[in-house]
């Protein structure tokens, strides 16, 4: 990679994702208004009062009653200037909540991938190294299984074993209120809350990570390169490492650049299921009352994430192989 081009190519990707995050918050603003129902009625239901004249100052009051590409207008400028609404379910501006609830889902969704990533490049090398063996089989198998049960059962499951019958961890919320703790004890008691969301987030990538690992490790070994490092006398143990592994990881690296974006999308599932406050949370209770702003904003805050994380992915993919070029 030359550091020449560096700047050039920062440029260029930054424009360019700034022109994607534009077309996905229209794309997003269209499709919410486009849901059947009135946010004003579901206001006035909250409010305990639902008689016309109180509906029509709520319309005023939210913009509602203008034309909707005049919405349209007025929310865009309002994203330019990082001013993403205000929320009349909870009346408090949406960038407020979503950044008091943005770090929760961040230790959720990086503690997931960390699993993930990990646990499944670990055992997919193993199944590669060991291939046709027994270790291979009960890879395989436990990846499969981890693919194809869903998410809120693992979850079910997990709070049953280790919070219901054995005791051992918590099963909902992020901390214990009740302790009143500060410092360590405060983050030994978010680590314990952390584990089982993050173990049944992770699980489903980290079965997805160990197949795709264990295909392109045997891939790899099949090329020309690995059989001349192999005719040479290069000891098994390094081959694997500088010679399959590393080459074996830019796919991997590829596809966790785009799951990584997704994690934050994925955990509102398992945010849900083990009342953890973060934006997935949110943004389903948002849904519910039919919150559009809130709404709105938890989907601009996605779409930037998924952006920096591939923009991340690039630079990663070419400081991992030289052969790649920014440009």
């Amino acid at each position: 990679m030359e550091l020449s081009r560096l700047p050039g190519f920062l440029l260029r990707r930054v424009l360019k994702s700034v022109a994607v995050i534009l077309a996905i918050v229209v794309c997003n603003f269209l499709l919410i208004h486009a849901a059947p129902g009135d946010p004003a009625t579901v206001m006035a239901g909250q409010s305990g009062a639902a008689d016309p004249q109180y509906m029509e100052q709520l319309r005023r009051q939210f913009g509602l009653d203008q034309p909707l590409t005049t919405q349209l207008w007025i929310y865009l400028k309002g994203v330019l200037q990082l001013d993403l609404g205000f929320s009349h379910r909870q009346q408090a501006g949406v960038a407020g909540l979503i950044m008091d609830r943005l770090p929760a889902t961040l230790l959720l969704t990086g503690a997931a991938f960390l699993i993930a990533i990990s646990g499944g490049v670990a055992m997919g090398a193993l199944a590669a190294r060991r291939v046709g063996t027994w270790a291979d089989s009960v890879i395989t198998v436990i990846a499969l299984a981890f693919y194809a049960t869903p998410l809120f059962w693992v979850g079910l499951m997990l709070v049953l074993l280790f919070s219901v019958y054995l005791e051992w961890l918590p099963s909902f919320g992020m901390s214990d209120p009740s302790l009143n703790a500060t410092g360590l004890a405060l983050a030994w008691d978010v680590a314990q809350h952390l584990v089982l969301p993050a173990v049944t987030l992770g699980l489903f990538y980290l079965a997805v990570y160990a197949r795709l690992t264990r295909a392109t490790m045997l891939e790899v070994a099949d090329q020309d390169f690995v059989k001349t490092a192999r005719a040479k006398g290069v000891p098994e143990g390094r081959v694997l490492r500088a010679h399959v592994l590393r080459n074996a990881l830019l796919p991997v690296i590829t596809f966790a650049g785009i799951q990584a974006g997704q994690l934050v999308g994925g955990s509102i599932l398992v945010e849900t299921v083990f009342a953890w406050p973060g934006i997935g949370r949110l943004a389903f209770e948002a849904l519910l009352a039919r919150d559009y702003q809130v709404l709105m904003g938890v989907f601009f805050i996605t779409s930037v994430m998924v952006v920096l994380f591939n923009l991340l992915t690039d630079l990663l993919y070419a400081l991992i192989d030289p052969r790649v070029e920014v440009a």
